[in-house]
């Protein structure tokens, strides 16, 4: 009788904990899917209101500045691992209200929250976004951006990302016993296409003690799948 208790116990904690643990794991995994989608504005409003004032409060830190959050224009998510939280912000600054636009990438498995991004609207007179390309703009809807090809900095978190994959599958079709390093994106265009994208990217690698320089061509589909297209060797 014992023995069926425990069982009984033992299965219902299973059945509980187990799914929960798989799709931690699986979003932990997750690579970046772009898909934007809008939040209602009945949905979650105290979350999103939260994620705000958190915005605010951290660009504050950061830049020292006197921001004051007004109110939540528009919000969108975007599942990456985690969820990356887009907001379009009313903020009064020196008496005046102002839109700004803000990203928050959280992960509520690990307790992480971290502000991405915090810049003026483009619309209100801020600074201009064509020449940077942000996750947001990877996982846009076709007509949301223009098209064709621009110059992105080397730096931005997303070609980091680009790279750092493009370095790894080199590696792995290389023959060497040395590890490839990313040491600089020289270089990088991107194009977005719908919701996919393609980088061409000049990218300093060192192996060893030696340095090298490739073109490598990537592409990045719809559900946000790297693939290394194109690579060959650049010889100043």
């Amino acid at each position: 009788m014992k023995s069926s208790f425990l069982f009984i116990v033992v299965f219902s904690l299973s059945s509980i904990f187990i799914p929960s643990l798989i799709a931690t794991f699986c979003n932990d995994e997750m690579a970046m899917l772009g898909g934007v989608r809008d939040v209602p504005s009945n949905q979650n409003s105290g979350e999103v209101e939260s994620l705000a004032r958190f915005a605010v409060d951290e660009h504050n830190k950061k830049e020292n500045a006197l921001l004051e959050f007004g109110r939540v224009v528009k919000a969108k998510e975007q599942v990456v691992a985690g969820t990356l939280h887009h907001l379009t912000l009313e903020i009064i600054e020196a008496g005046k209200k102002k839109l700004y636009e803000a990203k928050v990438w959280v992960k509520p498995w690990l307790n992480f929250k971290e502000l991405q991004e915090f810049k003026p609207a483009s619309d209100d007179g801020g600074a201009s976004t064509t020449n940077t390309i942000t996750p947001s703009d990877l996982g846009c809807k076709k007509g949301e951006l223009e098209s064709g090809w621009r110059e992105v900095p080397g730096d931005d978190p997303e070609v980091q990302h680009v790279a750092d994959h493009a370095v790894k599958t080199i590696q792995q079709r290389s023959n060497s016993l040395f590890p490839y390093e990313l040491q600089e994106v020289v270089h990088a265009n991107a194009e977005v296409t719908g919701e996919a994208a393609k980088y061409n990217m000049l990218l300093k690698l060192k192996r060893g003690e030696k340095e090298e320089k490739f073109k490598v061509e990537v592409h990045k589909n719809h559900e946000g799948v790297l693939h290394l297209n194109h690579m060959e060797q650049h010889h100043d």
